[in-house]
């Protein structure tokens, strides 16, 4: 099964938006039909893990940064 690039984010919970840009730099897993885009199972699973590292860079969230003393 295959799914759109709006599906593999809702499952990943990030916006497609940033989906969408990790696929043009090719800096995730994805399959082109023609010029569509989609995502295998197993590419959302691989996606998955391979962001469980801590952010670096521009890529930090609010959320993970540390708390001020």
């Amino acid at each position: 099964m295959l799914l759109t690039a709006e599906q593999a984010a809702a499952i990943l919970q990030v916006r497609p938006s940033w989906l969408c840009r990790r696929t043009a730099a090719r800096a995730v897993p994805c399959r082109f039909l023609g010029k569509h885009r989609r995502f295998a199972v197993r590419d959302v699973e691989q996606i998955a893990e391979t962001c469980q590292s801590v952010p670096t860079g521009h890529d930090t969230h609010i959320g993970d940064l540390p708390e001020r003393a």
